[in-house]
């Protein structure tokens, strides 16, 4: 009788999803539906610990295949937190299902307060990670280079800068997570959902703030006030040497002294420490069409309700990282250490730059702001790092489809498109004035942080007021919102604010984003997110027995009006439609609504 080994009856016993859970994975559910990879291997992988190293990372733990939970992610952290002087942390807040958002506070001096970490005088870096719960590349990162400051040898990082480290942002969308999630993106084994539990996308919110989520990182970033903000995600779309890709705020824009710091100071340190490193950094790639690289590249212009749009309008230096998708998940954790790392050496060298640009651009109030951009075509054209592929046809859909190769191809000089030409302009008013009744606006001002004096008895005042026309309104739902869209045109009004009336300087350092919001033509407006659709709805109306005799009276006494009327009557539609007709009278008459289509913000001039 042979003996069965007590590990083969042990292994035996466990279902299949706990043997898979302990197996060690060497690749992806989605490798063999994914473009070809080069092999790769760069100098920062000798910052992985062995696997049975004490304070391996769970993400070493699986030689970079794996991401841990949420709450395996924690308890690990809570315990490198426990056994070192300098690591701190706090929760943010709820999620929606929940989970406390915690932050890590790392400093020299211990600090556990925003008081305390301002009093050592030095900048502050905010990594975020996991704003979408599946790209989740900066905080194993992040991990790791808690550890090398606090285990190991890289103490001195925090000499001359703080860092803050959210592991995850969106705990309950990396929460669901499984092997399916993101189709376009090598690794981890499991990682988590795009959007929050409530399907809401973070990295649309920053300007409407309607998420928890949102509304604790905006409440971190006044409370902490960091002078350097970082939001790492992973990218989706077509395949392309870089593997590292980066931006931030433009040369147009609200923080143009910010831009020239990153553009001078910080890129060329990041680029340089990254290739070192093995790998190919690159700024944010987007093309004019996946299937024709010939067509050029876009620029990167976001609005206010991305994290690097916002952060231009309230002039908090911020970069957007972007690692490719397709090249595996090791090699983009390894490369966002490097990136972490030197951005903490660059951010303490430079601390005495970055605050001149971040106080120059806080305080410019420019008398003209721009509210929107159109693409034009650039100056100078730019060479992409590529990958070649081929055209062809597809059985499946009967259109052409792109087959990446996986050998690395040079683009030359291609045609470079970005929305860098003035479009909507309007003066800056001294302040803008919101009747109390809007209180859902009013608050997410101060989520936001921005300064607003309160009227405390009735005031006369006179000021503009925007006449709306033309709304219209999105077809279906976007982020929670039917957004709409209107013409707009100043009119001036005297009129009495009642008390309880919130008056929002413009001269503060975010007074340039109160204008973004509070600007009906600004495409991140509360007005165009939908939180005042309730003026578009008309709720006195008269019947047509009303109309005939007070439109016939108004004919009688109002010569000028008589001519009006007998002028409009030469469009041969209007005169043919008699309810347009009887509306035109009303429209005229003291009986109609003074307020419809009047936007409820008013602007001294």
């Amino acid at each position: 009788m042979r003996l069965i080994p007590l590990l083969a009856i042990y292994a035996a016993m466990l279902p299949l999803s706990a043997m898979a859970q302990t197996a060690p994975a060497t690749t992806y559910v989605n490798d063999n539906i994914l473009p070809a990879v080069q092999p790769w291997h760069g100098a920062d992988e000798s910052l992985m610990q062995a696997q049975e190293s004490d304070w391996a990372t769970p993400f070493e733990q699986s030689s970079g295949m794996r991401s841990p939970s949420y709450g395996d992610t924690i308890a690990w952290l809570d315990k490198l937190m426990s056994d070192s002087s300098g690591l701190e942390k706090v929760s943010l807040g709820k999620s929606p299902q929940g989970r406390d958002i915690w932050m890590y506070i790392a400093s020299d001096e211990d600090a556990k307060t925003p008081q305390q970490l301002k009093a050592n005088h030095k900048p502050t870096v905010l990594v975020q990670a996991g704003i979408h719960g599946g790209e989740i590349d900066g905080k194993d990162a992040g991990m790791m280079l808690l550890r090398d400051i606090f285990q190991g040898e890289k103490r001195q990082l925090l000499e001359h800068v703080n860092l803050l480290f959210v592991p995850i942002l969106n705990v309950d969308g990396h929460e669901r997570s499984g092997e399916y999630n993101r189709v376009n993106q090598r690794g981890p084994v499991e990682m988590g959902w795009r959007s929050n539990s409530q399907n809401l996308n973070l990295n649309r919110d920053y300007a409407k703030a309607d998420t928890l989520e949102i509304q604790d990182i905006l409440g971190a970033i006044n409370r902490w006030d960091p002078q350097l903000y970082i939001d790492v995600h992973v990218t989706d779309g077509l395949d392309y040497q870089y593997d590292i890709t980066f931006g931030y705020n433009t040369a147009q824009g609200f923080s143009p002294n910010i831009y020239q710091w990153f553009s001078q100071r910080y890129r060329p340190q990041i680029e340089q420490a990254l290739t070192a490193a093995g790998h190919t950094p690159g700024p944010l790639v987007f093309t004019v069409d996946n299937t024709d690289l010939s067509k050029g590249l876009e620029q990167w212009h976001p609005s206010q309700r991305y994290s690097d749009g916002y952060g231009d309008a309230r002039h908090l230096p911020t970069v957007l990282i972007e690692n490719h998708s397709l090249k595996p998940f090791k090699q983009r954790v390894l490369g966002t250490y490097v990136m972490l790392q030197q951005t903490l050496e660059t951010v303490g060298a430079e601390a005495t730059r970055l605050q001149a640009a971040i106080e120059k651009d806080r305080y410019r109030y420019p008398q003209l702001v721009t509210l929107t951009w159109e693409q034009q075509q650039q100056p100078l054209t730019q060479d992409f790092k590529g990958i070649d592929y081929t055209l062809a046809p597809s059985p499946i859909s009967g259109a052409p489809v792109v087959r990446w190769n996986g050998e690395p191809k040079l683009y030359p000089q291609l045609p470079v498109f970005g929305a860098t030409q003035e479009g909507q302009r309007v003066s800056r008013p001294a302040a803008y004035y919101i009747p109390p009744q809007w209180q859902t606006v009013i608050h997410r001002l101060m989520i936001h942080g921005i300064r607003m004096n309160t009227l405390e008895q009735p005031t006369k005042m006179s000021l503009q007021q925007y006449q709306l026309s033309e709304p219209a309104f999105s077809q279906s739902s976007f982020e929670g919102h039917q957004r709409v869209t209107a013409q707009a045109k100043l009119t001036k009004v005297t009129l009495t604010l009642p008390a309880g009336t919130m008056e929002v300087p413009t001269d503060q350092p975010l007074g340039d984003l109160a204008m973004m919001l509070l600007e009906p033509l600004s495409p991140d407006s509360f007005l165009q997110w939908g939180f005042f659709n309730t003026i578009f709805n008309r709720t006195e109306y008269i019947e047509d027995y009303a109309v005939e005799p007070m439109a016939a009276q108004m004919l009688a006494t109002q010569p000028d009006l008589k001519k009006a009327f007998e002028a409009a009557l030469k469009d041969a539609a209007f005169a043919a439609d008699p309810k347009a007709r009887l509306r035109w009278f009303y429209e005229r008459s003291p009986y109609y609504d003074q307020q419809y289509l009047r936007y409820p913000v008013y602007r001294s001039r």
